[in-house]
């Protein structure tokens, strides 16, 4: 039973991780009529600005802004989640909840640590998730095996040399209008942080 059925999931370790990763691309899906959701691991609660309650308000600002159809924050330790099962039942849930096509995941190979271990769990969660013997439920009811056809990994800090590119001109101005719905990740010079 799917109540939304997604064309693009993309998950991200941390609420902004998405929008400043491939929020171009995913405004100019949106655009082109594609259905699109948000996936956040964690709050980035331990992010030197914000908190993780601000950081969940923020998300939901962006998700709206951007005209994604949901937004989900699965709660995992920020700086502090491994790759068990627990966890990739949470993500495999969410992937059969939405049926998504594509998944747009964190960066292998990053600077930050969550966003490896993110990229591998995704990639786990999305193969698992087709397997019929992998039993997992939404208010009690079973839900249907689902595997996403495609998982694109966006760049985020390291310098990788891309297997796909597209073409976001005309949304670089939107996407930077979309990072600032995370008005606390930005300096401000009347906080006292």
């Amino acid at each position: 039973m799917v109540d939304i059925k997604l064309d693009i999931l993309a998950i991200g370790v941390h609420p902004d991780d998405i929008e400043l990763g491939c929020g171009a691309t995913l405004l100019k899906q949106i655009a082109a009529g594609y259905k699109v959701g948000f996936l956040d691991l964690t709050q980035g609660e331990l992010g030197t600005r914000g908190s993780g309650p601000l950081r969940l308000i923020e998300a939901e600002k962006a998700k709206v802004f951007a005209g994604g159809l949901v937004r989900e924050n699965l709660g995992m330790a920020d700086g502090f989640f491994l790759n068990t099962t627990e966890n990739k039942m949470k993500i495999i849930q969410v992937i059969r909840k939405y049926q998504p096509e594509i998944v747009l995941a964190n960066a292998v190979d990053d600077r930050h640590p969550d966003h490896g271990r993110a990229s591998l769990m995704t990639y786990e969660a999305c193969f698992l998730s087709g397997l019929l013997k992998i039993e997992t439920k939404i208010e009690g009811v079973l839900q249907e095996k689902w595997r996403p056809r495609k998982l694109f990994n966006y760049i985020q800090d390291m310098d990788l040399v891309p297997d796909i590119v597209v073409d976001v001109t005309g949304y670089l101005e939107k996407k930077i209008e979309l990072v600032m719905q995370y008005s606390s990740q930005f300096f401000d010079p009347n906080s006292e942080e």
